[in-house]
């Protein structure tokens, strides 16, 4: 879609402006008179040169030849067409381009790959799971296909979500027949409750037409999305920031209100690990709602009703927690059905689930190798997980000697497995929560 110089699968070798055209160029030219940062999907997978998902080739003398080539076309776009603000490697990364990012790009983030800065959500529904943090063990980082199932509030990493999905969904692309899949206005909300209001970022394509434009009928919708968003939350009744365990926010006079928007002051870390919202009528407190995470944003909805003031109760922190904002709104409208609903997540460490507090599973396939593997339990929903009985099986025999927990993690095995070829068995018991996803990874 540029004048490459790399391949003759390109613009250049079309009829169109008589191999002139150059879509970058123009896509840049008006992302500057509209006033919109530009960002870049530069795909690591290249079915005409034969690169497989990140970018992986099937020999050594081709990944070479194809590595370079790749480097090229990412020069090629990080220093024609001004600065970047996000460079998309879809499927992770395996050609080497940091010295390329570092220069090209300083100030870029960057999804997926070993240089990510954020990372994916896990579907392609634009709905988060709850809770979600930003913080990832490095391990994970590392990786460069770190999902919402990696989140872990004592990471040393940190790894914001970005939350994509198409507004002809699933469709990623148009075509003449799928303007009927724009989704609805009430489609849009659970999703931004879903996503921002889960304090992930939310990334909506809007896929170009045989003009070169955004559909009219998808700009339109947008628009609408963009009204209602600003008419529920563009003005706060009242609002205030502070920190400690204890914020509280009087209202003006007794007002009618049904949602709140909670922030952390996320340069401190992502500290809260649980909170209570409650609110003040008639001279007594009631609760208006609670969770675990805040995050960026958590978007709290209420049962309506007339309050002379709010507080936040912060009853879990590690270290003390500061909140950059606590606003009320008076929406007059309820939110999605499905706002608190859990979001199904993809993870491909990911080799089994759980549920009611139970698990079994059979790690042979996975076991390619002798030496020491982690397996990771993950929630779903709020309530944490806790192992409280655990058994290893090597050819049916029970092998104590070759798991234990981790201090500190009292969700994660680590197992130590002498050789393979013999069937490999996890089973036991969970306190906490009741379902949730296993992941596996060596070590």
């Amino acid at each position: 879609m540029w004048q490459t110089e790399t391949t003759d699968y390109g613009i250049r070798n079309t009829p169109w402006r008589a191999g002139k055209g150059d879509v970058m160029a123009d896509l840049s030219r008006s992302c500057r008179k509209f006033g919109l940062r530009l960002g870049v999907y530069l795909s690591p997978q290249d079915g005409k040169f034969g690169a497989g998902t990140g970018g992986r080739c099937k020999t050594p003398e081709l990944q070479a030849t194809y590595n370079t080539m790749y480097r090229r076309q990412l020069t090629e776009l990080l220093y024609r067409y001004g600065e970047m603000v996000e460079i998309w490697f879809d499927g992770s990364l395996v050609t080497p381009v940091g010295d390329i990012l570092k220069d090209g790009a300083p100030h870029a983030m960057i999804f997926q790959g070993p240089f990510a800065t954020i990372r994916w959500v896990g579907n392609e529904d634009g709905f988060a799971p709850y809770p979600a943090w930003n913080a990832v063990a490095k391990s994970d980082a590392e990786t460069g296909v770190a999902t919402t199932l990696h989140g872990d509030p004592q990471g040393d990493a940190w790894l914001p979500l970005e939350t994509d999905v198409s507004i002809r969904r699933p469709d990623w692309f148009w075509n003449t027949h799928n303007e009927r899949k724009v989704l609805s206005l009430d489609q849009l909300l659970e999703i931004y409750y879903r996503s921002v209001g889960r304090g992930t970022q939310l990334l909506l394509n809007i896929p170009a037409d045989r003009r070169g434009l955004l559909p009219d009928a998808d700009c339109a919708r947008a628009g609408e999305f963009g009204d209602e968003v600003r008419r529920r939350f563009g003005r706060s009744v009242a609002e205030t920031h502070g920190f400690g365990e204890v914020i509280g926010l009087p209202l003006p006079s007794p007002t009618h209100i049904d949602h709140a928007i909670l922030q952390e002051e996320c340069s401190t870390g992502q500290r809260i690990r649980g909170y209570r919202l409650e609110g003040h009528a008639q001279g007594k407190w009631v609760a208006l709602g609670e969770g675990t995470a805040i995050g960026h944003k958590r978007i709290q909805p209420f049962n309506p009703g007339v309050f002379e003031a709010v507080r936040l109760i912060i009853p879990s922190s590690v270290g003390e927690a500061v909140i950059r904002r606590l606003a009320v709104f008076n929406t007059g409208s309820p939110p999605p059905r499905t706002w608190d609903a859990p979001a199904p997540v993809w993870a491909d460490d990911a080799v089994g689930e759980w549920k009611s507090h139970r698990f079994s599973v059979d790690l042979s396939k996975k076991i390619t190798a002798a030496g020491s593997y982690q397996l990771r339990f993950v929630p779903q929903g709020e309530d944490a997980a806790a192992i409280k009985d655990f058994q290893l099986l090597l050819g049916g025999i029970p092998q104590p000697h070759l798991v234990r927990r981790v201090a500190g993690s009292p969700n994660v095995l680590i197992l130590t497995v002498p050789g393979i070829g013999q069937k490999a068995e996890v089973k036991g018991q969970l306190r906490g929560a009741e379902q949730g996803t296993l992941l596996f990874r060596r070590l």
